[in-house]
């Protein structure tokens, strides 16, 4: 009877909208599975065959998912520049950033394309969303992929957030100081929330302690900020980028106007 039920709730899953969204078909051992294994590979069929005419058309598209990963290009690339001249520290932080304008070559060109590049990139996540839920892109086969915009968007902002502070000026840290005061009103995570009693977490051991590594915005702070900044959030923007093009390509590209 045990087994029984959980086959059926198995089948429930796997049929389920939510489950067929984000896998297209099983893993049994067929001969059409294997096909589509190696069809379905993302290192191998990252281009198209062949593209729809409507998925060129700016007009349509307005080419903001290709802008924003260009963009995001632009941000590595200048971003990996400026790390050979910043250290994270707070006593040598905002003499780097003055010592990269005015005394590096092109250190202030390189430091304005980051700082524009990364302006441009909200903008234009934020236009394309804008333009898949005018066009109607979301819906299904597309919703998975609508998800994992959802998520591209908030690391986005994630991004930009914790790239403010390395300035490490008074604008940044107090920038940094009222945003994160916002943490502490997390539900579950922040010391005044809701449901913190039921939780247990004390103004020490909340989501505003995690970020600020203490009380205040200090050097910690300052490590932690750039430790997500250059490292941990461009690595999971990356890998939700490539699951987003290769889900893009298998939903049958660019969705036709409505």
């Amino acid at each position: 009877m045990l087994t029984r039920t959980l086959k059926a709730l198995k089948r429930q899953i796997v049929e389920s909208q939510v489950w067929t969204s984000m896998f297209r078909h099983g893993y049994d051992d067929t001969p059409r599975n294997r096909v589509l294994q190696i069809m379905a590979n993302v290192w191998l069929h990252l281009h198209p065959p062949k593209i729809r005419r409507h998925a060129i058309r700016v007009r349509f598209t307005w080419c903001m998912g290709g802008i924003t990963f260009l963009l995001f290009l632009v941000l590595t690339l200048t971003g990996v520049v400026l790390m050979f001249y910043y250290r994270p520290v707070g006593e040598y932080a905002y003499a780097d950033m003055k010592y990269l304008e005015f005394d590096v070559p092109f250190g202030m060109l390189m430091r304005n394309m980051h700082r524009w590049a990364a302006h441009g990139m909200v903008i234009t996540v934020w236009l394309h969303m804008f333009r898949v839920f005018m066009t109607g892109s979301y819906q299904p086969p597309r919703e998975f992929n609508w998800v994992v915009g959802v998520i591209l968007l908030t690391l986005t902002l994630l991004l930009s957030f914790t790239g403010y502070l390395l300035p490490w000026d008074q604008l940044s840290i107090w920038a940094v100081t009222v945003g994160t005061n916002m943490a502490r009103a997390t539900p579950l995570l922040g010391h005044e929330g809701p449901f913190a009693d039921v939780v247990g977490v004390t103004p020490r051991y909340d989501a505003r302690a995690f970020l600020l590594g203490g009380s205040v915005v200090g050097p910690p702070t300052l490590l932690r900020f750039y430790v997500l900044h250059c490292i941990f959030l461009p690595i999971l923007a990356s890998m939700f980028m490539i699951v987003h093009f290769w889900r893009i390509l298998k939903d049958g590209g660019a969705s036709g106007p409505l």
